[in-house]
């Protein structure tokens, strides 16, 4: 239901929005603009779906395979430790571990092309220990809230941008980023555990958050100081291999099995196409909603009450024209990108805005995009308190993407 008032309200601001400007500042052409937002949106939404197609096909013909091959009940064995205390509600050794598992590693190395077919995969087979099939599950919820939320290692595209932007140092932004986008993560995770009374000092989940922690670490160690041009092969490189490496290991294993690896990645494949087609509906809706919403200008006045407001207390506000980076991410990642590139193009690759912007970009998700998708991938009309955890998380990693700036670049 949250989902269904948003939405509603984002049309019924807009067009109050739209109507004041045409009664009262004369701007004839604002609902000419609206309009034409409305069906760029829509053309958009149903473009980005299709180009899904291709993708979705493939992936989830590759994870039959492994599926078949036992690769995946392989994987969820693996992280059976961890889930059970923060997916209470899957069966143990149940095969979405596995391709929740795959989703988080996808959603790390930056893979995003990667992450959606198997995030997709992971919440239909959560879908079918679903007993009311229009309401999420705890499980589904904790899972969409760490997808919105999930921990990117490595903000490649955002290194990419600010190098083609002419930055000194393109690859500064990455140790704030990445301790923004753990810190996001960890609060979408504690928001969730709080809702469901998941106790989350356990072992399991100490050494699981102990894990990603040394892994940054390494990260930080292993890259820091590389010129950004090396970063961005090396970072190919571990994802590439990665992913090239699971595709072989899940076909070995199916010829090794005696299964027949061709025809399972077909029948993988035909479910692949009939999901990318399913998400155009809930895709478009929440485009020409967001769509309508920034046309009129209200992500403007938003920004600017923040600022004022700011500035009433005396604060500093030079963090203020980055935040429309931040409030476009949770709604649209491409408007969140065209933003950042506009901030630093404004006031300069490495002033302090351009680098918070960049941190921003780098350490948050689509949060209305994700739920959308994934919820509307498997018909799940009542999201319970998913949105309040996503945007909890996406507010905390604002704030400490913020600090974080002004901590490192001050």
């Amino acid at each position: 239901m949250a989902l269904n008032y948003v939405w509603i309200g984002f049309f019924v601001i807009a067009f109050i929005v739209a109507l004041a400007k045409l009664i009262f500042l004369g701007d004839t052409e604002i609902f000419s603009a609206l309009i034409n937002g409305l069906f760029d949106s829509a053309k958009t939404g149903a473009e980005l779906s299709l180009g899904l197609v291709g993708i979705m096909t493939f992936w989830l013909g590759i994870m039959k395979v492994g599926e078949q091959a036992g690769m995946i009940t392989l994987f969820a064995k693996g992280v059976n430790p961890f889930f059970s205390k923060l997916f209470p509600g899957i069966p143990k050794n149940h095969p979405a571990n596995g391709s929740i598992i795959m989703n988080f590693s996808a959603n790390m190395l930056g893979l995003d092309n990667a992450a959606t077919p198997v995030g997709l995969k992971a919440m239909k087979e959560l879908q079918e220990i679903n007993p009311e099939k229009d309401t999420a599950t705890n499980a589904q919820i904790m899972f969409l809230v760490l997808n919105t939320a999930g921990i990117t290692l490595i903000p490649t595209s955002v290194i990419a941008l600010r190098l083609a932007s002419g930055a000194q140092n393109p690859a500064d932004i990455f140790i704030p980023a990445l301790i923004g986008t753990f810190i996001s993560f960890l609060s979408g995770m504690i928001a969730v555990a709080i809702y469901q009374r998941i106790n989350l000092f356990k072992l399991p989940v100490l050494l699981f958050l102990g894990f990603f922690l040394g892994l940054m670490a390494l990260l930080y160690f292993g890259l820091n100081g590389l010129p950004p041009e090396q970063m961005e092969k090396i970072t190919g490189l571990i994802g590439g291999l990665l992913i090239f490496s699971i595709i072989m290991l899940f076909i070995v294993f199916g010829a090794i099995k005696k299964i027949n690896v061709y025809d399972a990645f077909i029948d993988g494949a035909k479910e692949g196409f009939s999901t990318a087609v399913m998400i155009i509906p809930f895709l478009i809706a929440i485009l020409v909603a967001i769509s309508a919403f920034r046309t009129t200008g209200c992500m403007d006045y938003i920004v600017n009450a923040i600022g004022y407001g700011f500035s009433a207390l005396g604060m500093d506000t030079r963090f203020v024209p980055a935040l429309p980076v931040g409030l476009m991410k949770t709604l649209s990642g491409g408007g969140a990108r065209g933003l950042m590139v506009d901030v630093m193009q404004t006031y300069g690759v490495d002033s302090f805005q351009g680098r918070l912007a960049s941190i921003i970009q780098g350490s948050s998700e689509t949060t209305f995009y994700v739920l959308a998708v994934y919820f509307g991938s498997v018909g799940i009309k009542n999201t319970r308190y998913a949105l309040t955890c996503g945007l909890i998380a996406d507010v905390v990693g604002l704030i400490a993407a913020i600090i974080l700036a002004y901590i490192f670049f001050g």
